[in-house]
């Protein structure tokens, strides 16, 4: 393949690589959370063996925030991935595309809508465990 064919294939597969950089990002931004989860859960879990009742209670319900919030982040980081994954394939598709002279047009317009759909469903989820979390802190703070 000649350089001068190359070098627009290069040029489109650019935007597809930002989009991965920028998931990797808020993947760090969605695996802290996800720990800062699990670290807190396990604290509870240990306090719940010598809680009082009336704290086994609010323990009890911060665990099922912390366990719903955790499976929201799971299915906002397995989109976050699948929106990678589709970013990946566009490149791939591009190089063996132009590589074999194929008509890819329509499959990279497919692998692109549904890398931006899983990339809007994760950033929905994402903010449905901001708000979820600032909810439990607002519930936390009126028990004080």
């Amino acid at each position: 393949m000649p350089l001068n064919e190359l070098i627009p294939v290069l040029q489109t597969a650019i935007g597809p690589v930002i989009l991965i950089s920028g998931i990797g990002a808020l993947l760090l931004s969605m695996n802290h959370r996800l720990g800062r989860i699990i670290d807190r859960s396990r604290n509870l879990v240990d306090l719940r063996r010598t809680a009082s009742e009336k704290r086994l209670l609010r323990i009890e319900l911060q665990l099922g925030i912390l366990w719903r919030r955790a499976r929201i982040l799971q299915k906002a980081i397995t989109l976050a991935v699948t929106t990678a994954l589709l970013a990946v394939t566009i490149v791939i598709v591009l190089f063996i595309g132009t590589l074999l002279v194929l008509p890819i047009s329509v499959v990279i317009v497919i692998l692109f809508s549904a890398c931006l759909a899983c990339l809007a469903a994760s950033l929905g989820f994402y903010l449905k465990d901001i708000n979820l979390s600032l909810r439990a802190l607002a519930h936390e703070l009126d028990q004080e």
